[in-house]
């Protein structure tokens, strides 16, 4: 899997502490939606970050050998806009080398509606939770119950799809 970055132990983006797995490109839906700058995004920092390409196994491995991590977060750009290999990657997950039910968290600009045909694939597995919405700017921030965080504008809300 191509990622920008790894933190094998992050507290901020899920109630458990999570390996966060930063994804590699985002169109800019958000910015270009609210017609602001890309430099506004919290995450534009990373579009000039070098894809690095890890093993789906060697993540998996380094997930697995760390006892404090319960969960793994998919984010920072967009994760759906590299659909192919975040699949693999779960699948791998779950059946291949894991065997792992811990939850997976994905963190996505899109609405529900714009990525059904992806969620419904999704729900064959187990433990699988979405983070949904656009980031827009100076809206208020609003807790979302089943991550157990603020997430930035309170039009954002996760589900968990299984």
């Amino acid at each position: 899997m191509r990622v920008k970055t790894i933190i094998d132990e992050d507290f901020t983006n899920y109630r458990y502490p999570a390996m966060f797995i930063g994804t590699i490109s985002c169109g800019g839906k958000c910015c270009v939606e609210a017609g602001i700058a890309l430099d506004v995004c919290h995450n534009d920092g990373w579009r000039s970050c070098i894809p690095v390409a890890i093993s789906n196994k060697g993540i998996i491995d380094r997930y697995l050998t760390n006892p404090l991590t319960q969960a793994i977060v998919f984010g920072g750009l967009e994760p759906f806009e590299q659909w192919e290999e975040l699949y693999d990657f779960i699948t791998e997950f779950r059946h291949k080398y894991g065997n792992c039910l811990d939850d997976i968290v994905i963190y996505t600009g899109y609405r529900l509606e714009e990525i059904t045909t992806q969620i419904n694939e999704l729900k064959r597995f187990s433990n699988i939770i979405i983070k949904y919405g656009r980031y827009i700017p100076n809206k208020p921030t609003r807790y979302d119950d089943i991550l157990g965080i603020h997430l930035s504008s309170d039009n954002q809300w996760a589900e968990r799809i299984s």
